[in-house]
């Protein structure tokens, strides 16, 4: 009975406690009162709504662009479908391959980018726990080693990297520029500020990312094509020491990192 005996109210019919759904839904017949008192049967308008928040929460994946990652070169190629756009160092884990939680090393298989941290900060800027702390470093700064310039989290999609997520895997800047081109990191994909931010820029969510343990495909291919054929090819320059090439007389250097080709360059990820 409500507090003076008569019919209980509306408010004592839906429960204080329970799920998150039970008093959201608490919430959502509070408000249709107020609109319409006559009104009882709140499921297909709260379902509605919750309907729309999912789709309003879904994400077109990138499904164009693809990064690859050889553990062999420690080298990262970037692809716009099936076009070479850039090539970069990059430094995978000192301690090796795998998966498991704790080893510190770096997961191989297909994996895609699950989150994007950083936009807008400036080259060099130092993050912990993901957020940015205010100091910027400049590269090889003496005796300091966090993440800097961009985050690029990634998520397993088979068996051999379930936990990459969970272990916190990233593509990341690092202050260490002078490391890249060998194994130095927690586990973690190294490359130079420069150069993650123009990665960062150009891929978007669900963007496949593939670690082999082996070479880079595409160099000996297409060094053999040229080689072969009798029409003029463009040919893909030998990685130099400070850095590496791409496939396109069109090229823009990036920095003292990787390049990036000119016309896919400023392909936006879908």
């Amino acid at each position: 009975m409500g507090r003076h005996g008569s019919h209980p109210s509306p408010d004592r019919r839906i429960p204080r406690r329970g799920s998150f759904h039970t008093i959201f839904a608490g919430w959502i017949w509070k408000r249709l009162l107020f609109i319409n008192p006559c009104m009882r049967d709140w499921r297909p308008i709260l379902l509605l709504l919750t309907l729309s928040m999912l789709f309003s929460g879904c994400v077109t994946k990138d499904r164009d662009h693809r990064i690859l990652v050889s553990v062999a070169d420690q080298s990262m190629e970037l692809y716009h479908r099936s076009t070479l756009i850039g090539r970069f160092p990059i430094s995978t884990s000192k301690f090796g391959l795998g998966d498991r939680p704790g080893s510190r090393a770096t997961p191989l298989g297909r994996m895609e980018v699950a989150k994007k941290i950083g936009a807008g900060a400036p080259l060099g800027a130092v993050f912990k726990n993901r957020r940015q702390t205010g100091e910027i470093l400049r590269p090889d700064a003496p005796g300091r080693d966090p993440i800097v310039t961009r985050i690029i989290w990634l998520k397993g999609l088979e068996s051999q990297n379930r936990n990459a997520f969970n272990r916190f895997i990233y593509i990341h800047g690092t202050p260490e520029e002078r490391n890249l081109g060998h194994p130095a990191s927690f586990g973690c994909i190294r490359m130079r500020s420069y150069d993650v931010k123009e990665v960062f820029d150009i891929v978007g969510l669900g963007a496949s990312v593939d670690v082999i343990p082996g070479s880079l495909p595409d160099t000996p291919k297409q060094a053999a094509l040229a080689s072969a054929s009798p029409l003029p090819q463009t040919p893909v320059s030998a990685a130099p020491a400070s850095g590496a090439t791409v496939a396109s007389p069109r090229a823009v250097q990036t920095g003292v990192g990787g390049v990036i080709a000119g016309p896919a360059a400023s392909a936006s990820a879908r």
